[in-house]
Order: structure tokens, then sequence, then C-alpha cells
């Protein structure tokens, strides 16, 4: 396959595998399989056609409605789809190779647990240790202090911000980060090391700013109670630095 062609057939994959993803964030927190199972019309409850399906064409073509019903679907689908063809696409372009295939998985794992997290404040711990393993078993795809830098930012994420939790919790008597925030910065952290850590924890911050300040901006309260997820803001800083690197790495920059 020539080179320019590889980021297409990532952006592609992606798209497909953005279909994938969106059953996932729609089916799992209602305890319902993400495999078995076809896919319904959650007003009408008529299963879905095949040509229906196809990653965001169907969408586009029927306008944002069932073809059953007309019932307006939600566009979080769509949404999840055009992210991943994106992932897939950029990941495949800064390394066509072993490497992009990695990063793309890195992103599509960030991408679904940023919106698990987003609409239920929810991180599994299942996709957070395949985040956390992925990454470690992709460092040796690079030099011999890889594994090590990894292994050391996985233990680095998860501790500092679960000392974080700990000292909040013990000082005002209640919780003010989910327990599944420091595993996913350890995991972050098994992918890109932990000097990196801290520009992950800046970025998340200035992504969190930015929610609030378009919550305000929609006339939603926003007080120090609120709860915001901070492992989706620490998601969507996360991939665009193992971008950075990864350029880096690549002489691309």
């Amino acid at each position: 396959m020539p080179v320019f062609a590889i980021p297409i057939a990532g952006t592609l994959v992606g798209l497909i595998i953005g279909s994938f993803l969106a059953t996932i964030v729609i089916r799992w927190p209602q305890g319902q399989s993400v495999i078995a199972g076809r896919s319904r019309c959650d007003q009408c409850e008529q299963t879905i056609s095949a040509i229906d399906l196809i990653p965001v064409f169907s969408y586009v073509v029927r306008r944002g409605k069932c073809a059953s019903c007309g019932a307006p679907i939600k566009s979080d689908h769509l949404v999840i789809e055009l992210c991943a063809g994106l992932i897939g696409g950029l990941a495949l372009y800064v390394d066509p190779g072993l490497g992009g295939l990695f990063g793309a998985i890195f992103g599509w794992l960030l991408l679904t647990l940023a919106a698990l997290d987003a609409q239920h404040h929810w991180l599994p711990d299942r996709l957070t240790i395949l985040l956390a393993l992925s990454g470690l078993t992709a460092s040796f795809l690079g030099n011999e202090s890889d594994f090590l830098n990894r292994l050391i930012g996985g233990i680095i994420g998860f501790g500092t911000l679960l000392l974080v939790r700990l000292i909040y919790r013990k000082l005002r008597n209640k919780e003010g980060l989910g327990g599944g925030d420091p595993k996913l910065l350890g995991a972050i952290g098994c992918w890109l090391g932990w000097s990196a850590l801290p520009f992950v924890l800046l970025g998340a911050g200035l992504v969190g700013l930015l929610a609030a300040m378009t919550m305000h901006m929609r006339g939603q309260e926003v007080t120090p109670n609120t709860a915001l997820p901070l492992g989706s803001f620490m998601a969507v800083s996360a991939f665009p630095l193992w971008i950075v690197q990864t350029m880096v790495d690549t002489n691309l920059f």
C-alpha cells in the first residue's frame, strides 16, 4: 500500500471502529451486551438495516432520523464515529507503521473512556487496564529504556491522583475525585511516560476550564460542587500529546 494511502485507510477503519465504540458507550452502561443482538431504534425498537449502519454515511443520508419512524437519532453516535476516524487517520499519518496502529488503539480507548465519563461519570476498570497494558506492550516498539519510563509513568500517575483524592477526602470529608481518575492517569502514564504527566494535567485543566465556560454560556449553573468529568479532560489532552511525541520521534517536526 502506498504510504499516502495509509492514513486514508486508518480513517476508514477508524469510522468503522467508531461505530462499534458508540455501541459500547450506549449499551454498556445499560447492562446490555455490546456484541450480541442487532441494533434497534430507541423509539420504535425496529431493527436497523445493514445499509443504515454504514458509519457517517447513513446518518447524513437519513438526516439524523430513524428510517422507520422518523425519530431523531442522537448525534453522539456520529460524533464518536468522526472522532474515531480522525484518530485513525492522524495516528497513521504521524507513524504509518505498527507504532501508528498502536497509537490509534490508544486514541480509540481514550475516546471510549472520555465518552463514558462525560455521559455517565464512569471509567470502567476493564478499559483502563486494557489501556495500561497496551501502553506497556507498545513500549517494546521503542528503545530499551522506554518500558521503564512508561512503567514509572503508570506508577506516578496513579499514585499522584490517588494521593490527591485521599487528602481531599480527609480535609473536606467528601469525595473530590472519582475512583477511576487515578487509574486513568496511571494508564496514560503507561503510554506517554512520567515526564508527560504534568502536561496531561495542565491540558486537562484547560479543557475543563473551557467546558465550564461553555456550560456557563449555555445558562447552566457551574459551582465548586458541580461534577465535571476529569477523566474525559485527561483523555482529550493525552492523545494530542502522543501525536506530538511521535512527530518528534519520527522527525516530522
